[in-house]
């Protein structure tokens, strides 16, 4: 297993959102479309109510110590006290105004002994959601002013230089435990970002594979029912300028409109078949090989075309299913072209190679004995089998030959 499989996703953020903290949440909201701010999670209670009760307790033990001490008057035990009630309270507010509360309470608690719990959750909640600039400046002024306290305050149990330092140091582990808690806040923030960019790029792969197999069925959908359709009109044609045909010769042309209206039907259906479950590699039927070559030059001579096939390979059981596919898909869309361009023109087929020599098919036709007619879109199929045979490994090459005739020539790879 790779790390990035490791790194959960939003939605598993999602399901454990109860337990997340309300800024986390509230980033995950965001990357939903939602911009109102969530309200205090599960955990956020848990954690308020521990730093109030903790503030609490520090704030008790503080009035115990101002207790022994006799000397000190009531009405300055009774604003201690009461100066430690609203900080206590007012821990309540820390999330909404982290870096506000932390100042106030500064001079609070250099005059409240009872205010210092509520002063260093404060200052531990400063240190968790704002940047540390706002952290040095609150936390260096608490840290300076603990001396000034303890000189004007000093504990009847410890002596200065041991308070002081207690002091010191129990500052400073709130700063460094705030630090640690946004650090892996952001850490989990960073998480949540990078299993976002992976859902998206994940998506645009697929978006991208989407669209290059409905191109390549696109593809095939040209070289397919431009064939079907060419027969279509060819026959049509003749029916419709030899109307006084004899009746074998009308049956026949009517049996190839109606074989090749079947196969361009089949032929259509099974395009949108894969279309439908979006795998282009998984067709409804048998993709045509190198041996449907005679099938192909059989169904062009019925339709009227001069044309011969030249087979000059041993063994066609070893060319690639793919190879094969290539071979006669551009065998198909160089007859349909030849029937359409030059009409009447002698037409040869011929296949030639052998293993890890490559494989040679060539379509060339001679001159057309009339006037060769003007066809919209010409140029769009040799496009398509230079892009086919390029795919495959291939090459190919066309163009028209010494004798007045025509030739589409691919090279592909054997073995």
């Amino acid at each position: 297993m790779t790390h990035d499989t490791m790194v959960p996703g939003p939605a598993q953020f999602g399901a454990r959102r109860w337990w997340l903290p309300s800024a986390v949440a509230d980033e995950l909201d965001s990357d939903v479309g939602s911009h109102t701010r969530s309200r205090r999670t599960t955990r956020d209670w848990i954690v308020d109510v521990c730093c109030f009760l903790a503030a609490v307790a520090v704030g008790v033990a503080a009035v115990a110590s101002l207790d022994e001490q006799s000397d000190l008057p009531r009405a300055l035990v009774f604003a201690d006290l009461a100066l430690g009630v609203v900080a206590c309270g007012a821990v309540w507010l820390r999330r909404r105004w982290p870096l506000g509360l932390a100042a106030v309470l500064i001079p609070v608690g250099l005059i409240s002994t009872a205010s210092g719990g509520a002063g260093l959750v404060a200052l531990f909640t400063l240190t968790v959601h704002r940047p540390f600039r706002y952290v040095a400046w609150v936390g260096g002024l608490q840290l300076a002013l603990i001396p000034v306290f303890y000189g004007l305050r000093p504990d009847p149990e410890m002596s200065y230089l041991g308070v002081v330092v207690f002091a010191v140091l129990l500052t400073l582990s709130v700063i460094g435990w705030g630090m640690f808690v946004r650090a892996k806040r952001q850490l989990m923030l960073s998480l949540r970002d990078r299993a976002r960019r992976a859902e998206a790029e994940a998506e645009l792969r697929a978006e991208q594979a989407q669209r290059l197999a409905r191109e390549a069925i696109a593809r095939e959908m040209h070289d397919v029912l431009a064939h079907r359709l060419t027969l279509l009109s060819v026959h049509a044609g003749a029916l419709e300028f030899r109307p006084d045909a004899p009746r074998e010769q009308v049956a026949r042309a009517a049996g190839v409109i109606r074989e090749s209206a079947h196969e361009a039907l089949q032929d259509l259906r099974e395009i949108i078949g894969v279309l439908r479950a979006g795998d282009a590699d998984d067709p409804g039927r048998p993709q045509p090989t190198l041996a449907a070559l005679d099938d192909l030059v059989a169904q062009s001579h019925d339709a009227g075309m001069q044309v011969t096939l030249a087979r000059r390979v041993t063994d066609t059981s070893t060319v690639s299913a793919s190879v094969g596919r290539t071979a006669y898909r551009i065998a198909q869309e160089a007859l349909t072209n030849a029937r359409k361009h030059a009409p009447g023109a002698r037409t040869t087929v011929t296949v030639a190679g052998a293993p890890r020599e490559g494989l040679t098919v060539s379509v060339r036709n001679s001159a057309p004995p009339g006037e060769v007619p003007h066809v919209p879109g010409s140029g769009q199929g040799l496009i398509g089998l230079t892009e086919r045979a390029t795919l495959a490994g291939g090459k190919l090459a066309c163009g028209p030959t010494p004798d007045g005739g025509f030739e589409v020539r691919a090279e592909l790879p054997w073995g």
